[in-house]
């Protein structure tokens, strides 16, 4: 296996079937079954991956602390009723040092009913678009050009699992993608906290580095991430080595999640990865493509895969994210919405 993250053109997955596309699928799914990482290139919406229309999306982290505050989730202001979408501030004593944003598919698709109750389907926080003029329309924008590229990405890992293309499309129609706009500003020397030891801290290239986001794995199938050129995310190969994911301008960095490696019975590898701090502060867009909350996530037609229960992805993913630092006490207000089958 290689040590280095490929970069893949996939414009042929947009494509109909060709030579060109199945050498495509070939690759993705190397990459998929290996390191767990690669970048992709050559797509539709590629072109907001440069430092100008990056830059539209990062705006919102110009707002005023006021503005701001209106967005935050209810573990961060009880006065609010979001407690899944919508701002987290700096939590300066976390390892993971990070502000930004939840936004969910109410963002790209205003017309869709959300689920009643769920606060997995409740709508995004916004900026009020005299705060932000023509913010909301640029989110929109990449929001759904990102989930067309999730789209290709699993329809070309069902080809390359020897399944038919079509087998996952049901369950991310009118799904719950999360696109999160990510700030991690250079930690406040002065602010009392000790990061020489080994939760904080990591000998890099003969350099101490400081953590600023916490080793783990995606939990759920693929992430979509663009970064702004700053260096700082690192993936874990097989044999336990830290590499660096390169922060090139037009590209996406790919990788899986561990449902997605549980589902296809480790067809597809569930990478492990931290971010550790660069010398100026780092800007983070990762997007993450889900199912529908009620999707039945059930054992697929593969050979040599372990049978297991039913369940349904709103569950699963509940139990996963309430594990993080910025979704802290929240894990009691939604009770699973189990499958019939199970």
């Amino acid at each position: 296996m290689t040590r280095d993250i490929e970069t893949i053109g996939i414009a042929d997955l947009f494509g109909p079937p060709s030579p060109a596309r199945d050498r495509t699928d070939a690759r993705i799914m190397a990459a998929a079954s290996g390191m767990g990482f690669m970048a992709v290139r050559d797509f539709p919406g590629d072109d907001w991956l440069t430092p100008d229309r990056r830059a539209q999306l990062l705006r919102i982290f110009s707002l005023a602390d006021t503005e701001k505050q209106k967005l935050l989730r209810w573990n961060f202001d009880r006065t609010k009723k979001n407690v899944y979408r919508g701002w987290f501030p700096l939590q300066p004593t976390a390892v993971s040092y990070k502000e930004g944003i939840d936004m969910g598919p109410d963002l790209a698709h205003p017309a869709r009913t959300p689920a009643s109750g769920d606060p997995l389907c409740e709508s995004t926080p916004l900026p009020a678009e005299d705060a932000l003029p023509g913010w909301r329309a640029v989110a929109a924008d990449y929001y759904r050009a990102m989930e067309a590229v999730g789209s290709a990405l699993m329809r070309s890992i069902a080809r390359g699992l020897g399944l038919p293309e079509t087998i996952f499309n049901a369950y991310f129609e009118h799904g719950i993608s999360t696109l999160r706009l990510i700030r991690y500003p250079l930690r406040d020397a002065n602010a009392g906290i000790d990061t020489s030891g080994s939760e904080f801290s990591v000998v890099h290239k003969g350099e101490t580095r400081t953590i600023i986001g916490r080793e783990h794995a995606d939990s759920g199938f693929v992430t979509l991430l663009a970064q702004d050129g700053v260096e700082g995310l690192q993936a874990k190969t097989l044999a336990g080595e830290w590499i660096d994911v390169p922060p090139a301008n037009g590209t996406l960095a790919v990788n899986f999640g561990q449902l997605l490696e549980r589902w296809t019975g480790g067809g597809v590898r569930a990478t492990r990865h931290r971010v550790i701090a660069p010398k100026t502060t780092r800007f983070s867009i990762p997007f993450f493509y889900e199912p529908r909350v009620d999707a039945e996530i059930a054992p697929l037609p593969l050979a040599g895969t372990e049978l297991f229960e039913p369940f349904l992805y709103g569950d699963y993913l509940w139990d996963a994210a309430t594990n993080f630092v910025e979704m802290s006490g929240i894990k009691h207000l939604r009770q699973p919405r189990r499958s019939k089958a199970s």
